[in-house]
């Protein structure tokens, strides 16, 4: 797999990424939630900083989902028993991924801050 052509690179992200979408309910719900706030950017046209950092944190949070979801997926894989060290290591990239969305609702509330008050 190393060293394979760009296009093929680009074709495994995108194959991962349909993946996620199929098989992960809160992969879905985020991406539906990243659309929604595509349109408030759209409806609301706030300054450019402000599509910079909201964008930057909505992708942040997809690939903090994919990064647990590859883990999860992975972790089944070899071990596909419960296990008290896999539990914690899936347990520690669910985490990561609502520390991630902490920090997007942070910046949402500053951008509702901004913007209506």
């Amino acid at each position: 797999m190393k060293n394979k052509a760009f296009h093929h690179r680009l074709g495994f992200a995108i194959a991962g990424i349909a993946h996620a979408i199929r098989s992960e309910s809160s992969f879905r719900l985020q991406t539906l939630a990243a659309c929604a706030i595509l349109a408030v950017l759209v409806y609301l046209r706030p300054a450019p900083a402000w599509w910079a950092v909201i964008f930057l944190t909505v992708m942040l949070v997809l690939a903090a989902e994919l990064i647990n979801t590859s883990i999860e997926l992975l972790a089944d894989h070899l071990h596909p028993d419960q296990h008290p060290h896999i539990k914690r290591v899936k347990d520690c990239a669910a985490g990561a991924v609502l520390v991630v969305s902490l920090g997007a609702i942070g910046v949402a509330v500053a951008f509702v801050c901004d913007v209506f008050f």
